[in-house]
């Protein structure tokens, strides 16, 4: 419908004319559990009113609401028809007062697809659970609103729900005469509020914090999944990270916890990490680990909870005034959880996560054609859907991580202390923040901020070292390049560091300083004079954002000496380096495989190992040259087994090998190991096939043919759960026939029947890159059905087809170029939004085939 993707421009229109006083929102949804009549969406009842003022009176404007029907509409006392005002996503509103007061009674239909109220049936035990995920604008899901972030007001929420629920929102609740009534919030954004209801597991603490001058603040803390999960849930761990994170950010933010209680609800079907909803944010639910991971997890999973954390002063207290300035929330948040995590909890490490993982997904980003400015230019909500990528979060927090060196981490918190008391429940620009960093910074922030915040492009650094006659440096300068598409050259305040090799055989750290590299040449006077280095790293701990290059003398180094390198973040470095080489097609894909081989069992870091355990895989399905991957396939596995039997028995490096064993398996040998494993007539010391790594073990074993639908079966019969339903409908459509793929294909393309999770794992399990052959009829069906997908599904679900179903495994890669360019050619005029995700995917496609060409030239 025309009226669902809000422009910016209507939305500041509607903002200078309207200001909200408040919500009250009323809904029954004791709908959602029995049989449902008749042929419609299961729906549910929402009545709201509005009040609100208007800066011109007799002015006309809307309220947003998606919903299958409205049965009243009442404008200041006046029934309007609704019939007349409501056309499926907004109700018209015309000869408006000075102060107003708006109802819409409706019937608001519940999602499968995790937008707007999302019911969800436990296949364990028939329980049924609702919650609520908004961003960016499908609150008007459930409840009609001035769906735009700009127009903050306080809410009232109440919620019939069956009698034996539990109802939670963002204010703290109770229950009287059949009605959960929620206390009034702070002034929010309506796609931060939030509903969760059902018979969810609950667990209870809290968080008192005694402040300097006297005062005491005394938070209720709760934390819950389904019931099905509470014999996994750690809730103690959870509230440990939570009260460790409060702590924290009292001690940096001067500004106390505004919005009450705090609870943390992990949910089933989500489509995001999380969400920051004031009072009640909500997780996805495979943070509760139901098997053995590694600490790899568990600090994922304390960076989200910080991230969250973290909106609850940047993003919710403080907002950004529409999606342009969506960085001032997802930038700030990505870079805190980082932040929190080293300085508040057990996860120490976690600056070298963020070099090694959120950066990659940055790189990505922003050498794909959709690049954009950190402030991006968001025309419509289509547009800020797609912006919540790899460069609003993590290139976001990479730059701040920048800032952070360039002003001082003094100046930079301080200038957020004056930022939250300044705009406290506001909304706020560019222009808002740089202001108050100008002041306790003492420097000019327009220059930076146009630098690094208004153009898009990542710049590459490389050493050029120059040696005197005796051997120490008489010269060493970075050289700084921008690719031709976005030329911009940035001031980089970096660590410059030396290394050289020890008589231990270890390469360590002898020489480092800080420069500022400015245009294309920079010099680096303070090392003048130093021994000769074995390995010069530009960005030494990882102060900036750019691409690490080597000088030939440190590539070599690298080459026969990388399990070497003694300090972990500098070995992350450098593996993040020689991996965007790859992408690149500067370091054959071979090369890249090789040399995890060779050094990835000498990784002490288990998120780096997983890491390029991830990369590697990659670097066989898309960069190396097809004629070689049936040499590098079995070089993969067996190097992959021989660490899984040489790592400590019951190790987490142990499980991380077994792991990436199961992805690479592909021959008779490697399949009938993991089937023994399964069965239990094989065992590796130590190793405990649990019931998730019995699902990492299936998967190929289903792909290759080596186990059938009745295998499955056997297993959901073992693990009749949610995620046991998720893992076999995966394992199900990555069987190894043509009549198979046609199924699955028509389960996410033809029909809407599969929940959000379900079209999720259906297209994992379609697209295996073992399977080029049985997908290859598929390529030009894709390209038929793009503009209905987009057209009939709402826009969560088209992204997945879209993506997903994008022919990533061609047999001829350069056809499939040449079929993406005519689709982007002959449809010009369509969504931009779709256009976007078509020509990320074919740039993702053209990359490899570049990374292919590298590789058949590697001897």
């Amino acid at each position: 419908m025309p009226g669902e993707n809000l422009s910016r421009d209507e939305a500041r229109e509607r903002a200078a004319l309207l200001s909200v006083d408040g919500y009250e929102v009323s809904l029954d949804v004791r709908s959602a559990v029995g049989d449902h009549d008749g042929d419609g969406p299961r729906t549910f009842r929402s009545v709201t009113t509005i009040r609100f003022r208007c800066a011109e009176p007799g002015a006309s404007s809307f309220a947003d609401l998606i919903a299958p029907s409205v049965t009243a509409v009442s404008l200041n006392g006046r029934d309007l028809d609704p019939a007349e005002v409501f056309d499926g996503s907004r109700v018209l509103l015309e000869d408006l007062a000075a102060d107003n007061e708006l109802t819409v009674n409706a019937q608001c239909a519940y999602s499968r697809t995790g937008e707007g109220l999302h019911r969800f049936v436990d296949p364990e035990d028939g329980e049924v659970y609702l919650y609520t995920q908004y961003e960016p604008a499908d609150s008007r899901r459930v409840f009609a609103n001035f769906e735009q972030p700009d127009l903050k007001a306080p809410f009232r929420f109440e919620v019939r729900a069956p009698q034996e629920w539990t109802v939670w929102s963002n204010g703290a609740g109770q229950r009287a005469d059949g009605v959960w009534r929620f206390a009034e919030t702070k002034p929010i954004s309506t796609y931060i509020t939030c509903v969760v209801a059902g018979p969810y597991h609950y667990v209870t603490d809290t968080y008192t914090r005694e402040f300097e001058d006297g005062t005491r603040l005394d938070i209720p803390l709760g934390a819950m999944c389904r019931k099905g999960l509470a014999p996994h849930f750690d809730a103690d761990d959870v509230f440990l990270v939570t009260k460790q994170g409060l702590d924290f950010f009292h001690d940096h933010f001067d500004y106390p916890y505004p919005f009450g209680k705090y609870d943390q609800a992990f949910v089933p079907e989500y489509n995001l990490g999380a969400m920051e909803n004031p009072g009640m944010v909500t997780f996805r639910e495979e943070y509760i680990f139901r098997g053995k991971v590694t600490q790899a997890s568990y600090q994922g999973r304390a960076n989200t909870l910080l991230h969250e954390m973290a909106h609850m002063w940047f993003g919710d207290l403080v907002t950004m005034e529409w999606w342009d300035d969506l960085w001032l929330k997802e930038s700030f948040a990505d870079f805190m959880g980082a932040f929190a995590n080293v300085g508040a909890t057990r996860f120490k490490d976690a600056w070298i996560t963020f070099a090694n993982r959120r950066k990659a997904w940055a790189y990505r980003a922003d050498q794909l054609p959709s690049t954009h400015p950190i402030t991006a230019d968001i025309r419509d909500l289509q547009d800020a859907k797609l912006n919540f990528d790899g460069i609003t979060y993590a290139k976001g927090a990479s730059v701040l991580k920048q800032l952070v060196a360039y002003v001082g981490q003094d100046a930079f918190l301080e200038g957020a202390r004056r930022y939250f008391k300044r705009h406290a429940y506001g909304n706020t620009r560019l222009g808002d923040l740089l202001s108050v960093l100008e002041e306790t910074s003492g420097r000019d922030m327009s220059a930076w901020a146009r630098s690094w915040l208004q153009t898009a492009g990542v710049n590459s650094l490389t050493p050029q070292v120059l040696l005197a006659a005796d051997g120490r440096v008489d010269e060493l300068a970075v050289i700084q390049e921008a690719a031709e598409s976005h030329p911009e050259l940035r001031p980089h305040r970096v660590a410059v560091g030396l290394y050289r090799a020890s008589e231990d055989g270890t390469l360590q750290r002898y020489a480092r300083t800080e420069v500022d590299v400015d245009g294309p040449r920079t010099l680096v006077p303070a090392l003048t004079g130093a021994d000769a280095p074995d390995l010069v790293l530009v960005n030494d701990d990882d102060l900036t954002y750019c691409k690490i290059r080597f000088d030939e003398t440190s590539l070599a180094t690298l080459r026969g000496h990388l399990g070497s390198v003694t300090d972990p973040l500098a070995r992350a470095l450098c593996w993040s380096a020689l991996w965007n080489m790859t992408r690149d097609a500067l370091l054959p894909a071979r090369d890249f495989i090789d040399l995890v081989l060779r050094y990835a069992g000498r990784e002490s870091d288990i998120g780096v190992l997983q890491m390029l355990h991830a990369w590697a895989s990659s670097a066989l399905t898309h960069y190396a040259a097809p004629e070689w991957r049936p040499v590098g396939a079995p070089l993969l596995a067996e190097g992959a087994l021989r660490e899984l039997r040489a790592a400590e028995p019951g190790s987490e490096h142990q499980l991380a090998w077994a792991r990436f064993f199961a992805t690479t398996a592909s021959t008779e040998a490697d399949l009938r190991l993991l089937g023994a494993l399964l069965d239990g007539t094989e065992k590796i010391d130590g190793l405990e096939v649990d019931q998730e790594l019995r699902w990492s073990f299936l998967e190929p074993l289903t792909a290759h043919g080596a186990a059938d639908e009745s295998t499955l079966a056997a297993e959901l019969a073992r693990d009749d759960t949610a995620s046991g339903k998720r893992h076999q409908v995966r394992c199900l459509a990555a069987r190894p026939s043509a009549a198979v793929k046609a199924q699955a294909w028509a389960q996410v393309v033809e029909s809407d029947a599969l929940s959000n999770a379900l079209v999720e794992a259906t297209i994992a399990g379609f697209a295996q890159p073992t399977q080029r052959e049985l997908l290859a009829p598929y390529a030009d069906r894709y390209f038929e059905i793009l503009e209905r997908v987009w057209e009939d599904r709402s826009i969560q679900i088209a992204m997945h087809i879209v993506s997903g179903l994008f022919p990533a495994y061609p047999q001829d890669g350069q056809a499939i170029l040449a079929a993406t360019d005519a689709w982007l050619t002959a449809h010009e005029n369509a969504a931009p939004a779709l256009r976007r995700l078509v020509l990320e995917a074919r740039d993702d496609l053209a990359r490899g085939l570049r990374g292919q060409e590298c590789d058949a030239t590697a001897r």
